[in-house]
């Protein structure tokens, strides 16, 4: 049984960083969706895709790289927990390491980058940091 699927799905993007691999493929929900979105639309990730698998869909990460292989994402955290939730005001977020890093939100419009997070003036569950 598997208590926290974000944390499986961040432990399985940070394996693959680390050996390089060009996909990876995860059980797909609503929520593990949207954080693949803000990965993609941060330039962490090219794309990723929805599979109708049996019994479950899956859902398939491609990968990205620097030109040399440069890892992208040297340090994925998980920051709410399910025993310990973190709560953020559009106010209290600050960026990470300069603007280099993200923190992805869970807020009422769905799942967000800090930065539209900040733009949209939305607070709301802190799931995670990357840089």
């Amino acid at each position: 049984m598997m208590t926290d699927p974000i944390a499986d799905m961040l432990t399985r993007i940070r394996n693959a960083v680390r050996i390089e691999r060009t996909f990876i493929e995860m059980p797909a929900s609503i929520m593990r969706k949207g954080i693949a979105q803000v990965l993609k639309d941060e330039g962490y990730i090219w794309d990723y895709e929805e599979l109708e698998t049996v019994p479950a869909r899956t859902l398939r990460l491609h990968m990205k790289y620097g030109p040399n292989g440069e890892r992208l994402i040297n340090r994925i955290d998980r920051v709410s927990k399910p025993g310990c939730r973190v709560y953020k005001g559009y106010r209290d977020l600050r960026p990470i390491l300069g603007g280099l890093g993200i923190q992805i939100i869970s807020t009422p419009r769905g799942v967000l980058s800090d930065r539209r997070a900040r733009a949209e003036k939305v607070g709301g569950e802190v799931l995670a940091l990357i840089h």
